[in-house]
């Protein structure tokens, strides 16, 4: 594999993280559904996973970019994990609404999973490290540049709810409106 090649396959990775982090948004602003503070920090897992796979299309693949989107994505994972396990026991409910059949908190279980096992497999194609320097075509480096903005985007984005949403103190366990925007104490 080809670093050209492997940075383009970073790019439709990124591709499919900005879709997740897309669609958590759109589910928030949309529905008004706004996330609990353990889907906050999954929300940071997949950030933390487009960094790595950004770094991976900007600057080339490396071993170290590689293992920001594993530790991003194996911290996410814990996250959701424990999320999904607290809502598995019958009668204790669950948080937001099913998407295809599976809460957003299992559907991050999943991706996370998905993630660590695509940088895994990644990783077995040692020849992408070889210093091949050349550039990228004029149509992959577009959309790489395109996924990087839209993956800064998204990160700025989701950061700005939460300080909207969680002010300058903790998260609400439950939180039904954004504290920023309420009236005094």
């Amino acid at each position: 594999m080809t670093a050209s090649l492997s940075r383009t396959l970073n790019a439709i990775g990124l591709l499919a993280v900005c879709l997740v982090l897309l669609v958590a948004f759109v589910d928030q602003i949309a529905f008004g559904d706004l996330p609990c503070p353990l889907c906050l920090l999954q929300r940071a897992g997949f950030v933390g996973a487009a960094f790595g796979l950004a770094l991976n299309v900007k600057f080339g693949p490396r071993p170290s970019h590689y293992a920001i989107v594993i530790l991003s994505a194996f911290c996410g994972g814990l996250i959701s994990g424990r999320q999904t396990l607290l809502h598995i026991v019958p009668g204790t409910g669950t948080y937001g609404d099913a998407l295809l059949g599976l809460h957003f908190y299992s559907w991050a279980l999943v991706l996370f999973c998905v993630i660590i096992l695509g940088c895994g497999l990644m990783l077995l194609f040692d020849q992408q490290f070889a210093g091949d320097n050349r550039p990228l075509g004029p149509r992959a480096a577009t959309f790489g540049l395109a996924m990087v903005v839209l993956g800064f985007l998204l990160a700025f984005g989701n950061g700005a709810s939460t300080v909207l949403e969680c002010g300058g103190g903790l998260c609400p366990d439950n939180p039904t409106s954004y504290q920023l925007f309420q009236k005094g104490p």
